[in-house]
């Protein structure tokens, strides 16, 4: 902290005000940290963006049925799957995502995020060799078990490829343009989702080379992955320092060769290597059910279980799976794969303004609006099966429903509990309460993706539609009374709220941030390390102030 700028407590009655005085407003605003200049910031969007290429072919492999399930089910064709067959065609990824998930983190922290890169483009390569060479078995079981083989490794690869280039995404940057980079994995499945549905649309009932294409696709996604420097921290925590001064001069733009003296990027060094050590002797003092029974872990993790519960079983996996059976069924008289491409198309386009949305609405409310507009469209879905006459005089009805239903999903209910889930928990136990949350989550999507066939069979598509729809109401009430608001707050005080139930208005939050902004345009801050100790010291301000109001009551 310079000397430049203090903290002082005013306590008026039983309430503490935190005020910051700020001196030496004349002075002149610095120039950009390193890590926020534009070769610094190029070179982070570059690796990042070759990192998600194998995240594009996670969304590839997720939208494969959907275009694929009309040849594989032809009574005429070399594959012939019957209805359960296809059902555990489309679902059997699903299964092998959480083993993904609990997989990843142990391998992330033994060999690295972009080691765990390669080895996940690796599985998905083996999977699709499967998936090209199954029609040359001899007899159809065997086609179909090498199938199954198949896409359980492209599940496997899926499971695998969701947490490395987030961890890897916000170990390489700086605060200010974390986010959109961190969101560069929701655009990247988008993408691959929307790829698959082009590759379906123009190349009709020819699944072979559709994986033949997929297959190309992941070996260019392998050699994406080569050149990407691995992350300063974890190789700290390894005990590489070298190579983490490498990694980081890389990341920060100075050249490999220039051995000059920053004192902005030793301190950013060193204070990553005091976080790598102190989150290393914390874990390793604390046990896991020590751990667990912490308000501040237990409470986040089931709320981010019923968060994934409501995603998954209000149908939003099962429109990208079944897009263009569901088409199909709903009524709709256009091509049903080209209704896939309008609902690749409109996520895709979500997705882009999902970083603004949460950052200018918030959590809460883009998860209302989106749980909301999923239950109407899922409604009048359900309202056109009961009622055939609705769709004869409204003949887009379902397709608009459907593609609105994409839109709605992606606002906020989709993307949401993978962008809060590096926000609630602590850092002690954030790798592996991801993992486990994120396991949870596709063991719920597996259930759903496997069950859909069958309830359509038993119930019927526009009672499905109205299933999904209770669903999608139900996690309008989930997210108003259970999940925070955690726009503006810090990772310290997200997780004080959980140990203590106390929240951080959002006018304290404004305070805050107009003081900093303040400062910072004042030139208080040398580096984003003195700006980062400033919202740390606030929130422990915070935390030390409310423990000592709650002593005095």
């Amino acid at each position: 902290m310079t000397n430049h700028s203090e903290l002082v407590k005013l306590h008026n009655g039983s309430s503490a005000q935190k005020v910051l005085i700020v001196n030496g407003l004349d002075k002149i605003k610095p120039p950009k940290p390193l890590g926020e200049r534009r070769k610094a910031v190029l070179r982070q969007e570059l690796m990042v963006l070759l990192g998600n290429t194998c995240v594009v072919a996670s969304g590839m492999s997720v939208a494969l049925p959907s275009v694929s399930l009309a040849q594989l089910t032809d009574p005429n064709d070399i594959y012939h799957l019957n209805t359960e067959e296809s059902s555990w065609f489309a679902s059997i990824n699903s299964m092998a995502c959480p083993l993904g998930g609990l997989l990843v983190g142990y391998l992330m922290d033994r060999i690295g995020r972009r080691n765990t890169m390669l080895c996940t483009n690796f599985v998905g390569i083996i999977g699709l060799l499967l998936l090209v060479t199954a029609p040359h078995q001899t007899t159809r079981d065997a086609i179909y078990i090498q199938l199954l083989i198949g896409r359980f490794l492209c599940g496997l690869m899926i499971g695998l490829s969701l947490s490395p280039i987030g961890s890897y995404a916000a170990e390489i940057s700086l605060p200010r343009i974390r986010g959109r980079l961190i969101m560069g994995t929701s655009i990247a499945i988008a993408s691959g989702i929307l790829l698959m549905y082009l590759l379906g649309y123009f190349i009709r009932n020819n699944f072979k080379l559709i994986s033949i294409i997929s297959v190309v696709y992941q070996c260019l996604a392998f050699c994406c992955c080569l050149p990407m420097p691995e992350s300063p921290s974890w190789l700290l925590q390894k005990g590489y320092e070298e190579r983490a001064r490498k990694s980081l001069k890389y990341f920060r733009g100075l050249s490999k060769n220039d051995n000059n003296i920053y004192e902005e990027f030793e301190t950013e060094l060193a204070l990553i290597k005091k976080n790598s050590d102190s989150s290393r002797t914390a874990a390793a003092n604390e046990s896991l059910l020590q751990a667990i029974r912490a308000p501040e872990v237990y409470k986040p993790l089931l709320m981010m279980i019923g968060f994934f519960f409501f995603q998954q079983c209000s149908g939003i996996v099962v429109v990208i799976v079944f897009a263009a059976q569901i088409a199909t069924r709903a009524g709709v008289s256009a091509d049903p794969l080209l209704v896939a491409v309008f609902v690749g198309v409109a996520r895709i386009i979500t997705t882009f303004f999902m970083g603004m949305i949460f950052e200018k609405w918030g959590r809460r409310p883009a998860g209302i609006v989106s749980a909301t507009g999923m239950t109407i469209c899922m409604t009048l879905l359900a309202a056109n099966g009961w009622w055939p006459v609705i769709g004869e005089h409204v003949p887009l009805l379902s397709v608009f429903a459907i593609v609105l239903h994409i839109i709605f999903s992606t606002m906020g209910l989709l993307t949401l509990p993978f962008f809060m889930i590096s926000e609630v928990f602590p850092q002690r136990v954030r790798g592996s309460a991801n993992g486990f949350t994120l396991c949870v989550g596709l063991l719920f999507s597996f259930s759903v993706v496997k069950l859909y066939p069958t309830a359509e069979a038993w119930i019927g598509t526009a009672n499905c539609f109205a299933f999904f729809g209770a669903i999608s109401l139900l996690g309008v009430a989930f997210i108003y009374f259970i999940v925070p608001e955690t726009k503006g707050r810090t990772l310290l005080e997200i997780e004080n709220y959980f140990r203590t139930g106390r929240k951080v208005s959002n006018a304290e939050v404004a305070r805050r941030q107009s003081q900093i902004a303040m400062e910072e345009a004042a030139g208080i801050y040398r580096s984003e390390q003195e700006l980062n100790e400033v919202f740390l010291k606030l929130s422990k301000v915070d935390e030390d102030g409310e423990n000592k109001l709650d002593a005095k009551e």
